[in-house]
């Protein structure tokens, strides 16, 4: 998984310990009212989205991380919520430990073709609510997920 220049240089400075990272992560939904998921290159799943980047706003950081990510350009519409704590903290194979605060946008879809433009993506799904995985819900907070599909009206 890509690490930011700037994630890099903390590092150096603090090793593994944890550092709490802001984040992005996008619902994107089709017609249907099935919610765009990715099962990343390190096996697990996740929706679009990833660090905000110094001098990004989180909407700049969600409009790049998206279109890295799925080959979609989207305009977030609106925030539907804010995650952190302890359901969020990961240890990563590296052994880097990291606590995500997680911003949750609603976007739209304007443009763009489905397909992941990094080495992070393995495959994109669109899923429902009903048929998500048991791993999918293992990996990503259940909350997020019906924050989401509640989100843009599809409960």
């Amino acid at each position: 998984m890509a690490i930011s220049d700037y994630v890099k240089n903390l590092r150096i400075h603090v090793g593994n310990d944890l550092l709490l990272l802001p984040g992005v992560a996008a619902v994107i939904h089709n017609a249907a009212g099935e919610v765009l998921i990715q099962r990343r290159t390190m096996g697990d799943w996740s929706l679009p989205g990833g660090g905000i980047d110094p001098n990004e706003t989180p909407a700049q950081a969600m409009v790049r991380e998206v279109w890295e990510e799925t080959g979609l350009h989207v305009r977030p519409t609106r925030v539907l919520g804010v995650f952190g704590g302890p359901n969020f903290r990961r240890v990563h194979p590296s052994g880097d430990v990291v606590e995500y605060l997680v911003v949750l946008f609603a976007c739209d879809v304007i443009g763009g073709e489905l397909g992941g433009q990094d080495d992070e993506t393995e495959s994109l799904h669109w899923m429902a609510l009903d048929v998500l995985p048991e791993q999918v819900t293992r990996d990503l907070s259940r909350e997020v997920f019906e924050v989401g599909y509640a989100g843009v009206g599809f409960n």
